[in-house]
Order: C-alpha cells, then sequence, then structure tokens
C-alpha cells in the first residue's frame, strides 16, 4: 500500500495562509532546502494537488530553474475537484495537462491511490485541499517547512480537526535561512 504524505510551509505561528493571502514562503527558502526536496521527492510517484494549487503550481513549475523542478514537472499530476476540468484547459505543458483529474468523494478517491502498486504519493497543499486531506485521517506523513515569519492569523493546517492528532517526530532539518524541515508520522 502507497504512503500519502501531506508537503506543506507553514509560518512560525501555524499558518499557511494569512488572512490576506500575502504570505511569501520563499523569502525563506534555501538551496539546501531545495536540495533536501528534491532528493525526498525522486522517489515520489505522483504529485497529488487540489485545483487551485494544480492552477498556480502548473504555471510556475514548467519554467521554473532549479533541482527541484525537474521531479516536479517529470512525476506524474493527480489533481482533485469537485466539479471537474480539463487540465489542458488551464496548463499549456504536457506534463501538467495530462494529469489525471478525480471528481468526487476524496476519501475514496484518495483510499483507492493508496491501494494502487507503486511509489508514494505527495500532496502538495493549497489551504482547502490540505485542511480536508488532514482532516480525512489518511496521511500518513507530514512534511512541514516552518518558516521564520510570523503571519499573525489566517488559516491554519489543522484548524478542521475534530480531536487531537498526535505526531510522532521522524526527521527534523534546520536550514540556514532558519527555516527547518520537521517530518511527522501519526502516532
Amino acid at each position: 500500500m502507497r504512503k500519502l504524505i501531506l508537503r506543506i510551509s507553514v509560518s512560525i505561528d501555524g499558518y499557511i495562509e494569512s488572512s490576506d493571502s500575502k504570505i511569501d514562503f520563499g523569502k525563506t527558502r534555501s538551496p539546501e532546502g531545495a536540495a533536501w526536496l528534491a532528493e525526498k521527492i525522486e522517489n515520489i510517484g505522483a504529485h497529488l494537488l487540489g485545483r487551485k494549487a494544480f492552477t498556480q503550481l502548473g504555471s510556475f513549475w514548467p519554467t521554473a530553474p532549479g533541482v527541484v523542478a525537474k521531479h516536479m514537472n517529470e512525476i506524474p499530476k493527480i489533481t482533485f475537484s469537485r466539479n471537474g476540468f480539463d487540465p489542458s484547459q488551464v496548463v499549456s505543458a504536457k506534463s501538467w495537462s495530462d494529469a489525471k483529474v478525480i471528481t468526487g468523494d476524496l476519501v475514496k478517491g484518495i483510499t483507492n491511490l493508496k491501494k494502487e502498486s507503486g511509489r508514494d504519493l505527495l500532496a502538495h497543499g493549497g489551504v482547502e485541499f490540505a485542511q480536508n486531506l488532514v482532516q480525512t485521517g489518511l496521511v500518513d506523513e507530514f512534511w512541514i517547512a516552518t518558516h521564520p515569519l510570523a503571519a499573525g492569523g489566517g488559516s491554519a493546517l489543522f484548524a478542521k480537526l475534530e480531536k487531537p492528532l498526535y505526531l510522532k517526530l521522524i526527521e527534523s532539518k534546520v536550514f540556514s535561512t532558519g527555516a527547518m524541515m520537521n517530518v511527522y508520522r501519526p502516532e
């Protein structure tokens, strides 16, 4: 069975998006952080994205430089949408426009993907998609990049939890900008 990994950036005060949607995590990213991510992503079987994140990332990664871009572009994409859409109408890069679209129940879609053989699945958050994934209880591992900036308010990753979720720290890495990557698994 494949693991579902959620990769997300948060502010030091725990927000994935500020009230005015103006958090710029790019200011605290580092080359060694990108190298860490590229090494991890190399072994992923598919990128999972909500429709909004798919649209944003699909316009960025096809022309982006750096070590992560290759893996973001070459690895297959699966996008989730309540109403469906045609990826080729949103992005032009072939590796993105060929994305598989899953509609309907998120839990059923994720459960079916996890049952398939192959490499692990890496979900990239937009706020709503990430919060909904957390709420399903199907996330097997969290890659949470905590950035040294305070948002002061906004949307929190774990805001939709109905009960506490206890996590075990598996790996922690601090980068030169003060950002840190923590890998957690639910207990």
